[in-house]
């Protein structure tokens, strides 16, 4: 099968993401600046969440840069990554709304988490559909910034029942790692 499908697919569900989470940013009835305080954590997780759909959405597309060709399975686990990131929304606005509170700190990063053994779960069936001597095998290596921010989420969630800004600074601290698009992937194509 071609990939362009799932990549045209991809491209409209995220922007979809991006168009409800930023519905979730309520505008104050009144008009002095006193009134956008309250919005302020619902604007700053807006801003992480924003960051995070777009390093996916940055990502995917360098990934499939490298793919030649899709199969059903691919098909479901970009789905799966799809589904996890349809979430952001809700756990964004749900952190927000609630000012950073343990419970939606934590459930913010059980999804950020999901998603990433999704997107690991993606680029796993592409390396068993292209090969493991194929450029994007190749390309990834061992993918150690992905397994490290793994574990990083994972030490965040309990973490954000004790101390909920220190599990959203490592959600920022994953997300700058991620910031600059792979590349592996940009050198693999260069070369």
């Amino acid at each position: 099968m071609v990939k362009g499908r799932l990549e045209a697919f991809s491209d409209g569900v995220i922007a979809i993401i991006i168009t409800i989470m930023v519905l979730e940013l309520k505008i104050p009835h009144e008009s002095d600046l006193a009134a956008l305080l309250p919005l302020i954590p619902t604007f700053l997780s807006y801003v992480l969440s924003f960051v995070y759909v777009g390093i996916y959405w940055n990502n995917h597309h360098h990934l499939f840069q490298v793919v030649q060709h899709v199969n059903g399975s691919t098909l479901w686990a970009n789905l799966h990554l799809l589904f996890w990131l349809s979430l952001f929304p809700f756990a964004t606005a749900w952190m927000g709304e609630n000012h950073f509170a343990a419970l939606p700190v934590a459930l913010y990063g059980a999804v950020l988490l999901l998603a990433a053994i999704a997107y690991f779960t993606l680029t796993c069936t592409l390396i068993l559909r292209h090969g493991q001597d194929s450029t994007l095998a190749n390309a990834l290596g061992r993918n150690l910034k992905g397994k490290l921010s793994v574990l990083i989420y994972a030490v965040a969630i309990p973490l954000a029942f004790a101390t909920p800004w220190l599990a959203c600074a490592l959600y920022v601290l994953v997300a700058v790692m991620w910031l600059v698009p792979d590349r592996r992937i940009e050198k693999t194509l260069n070369s």
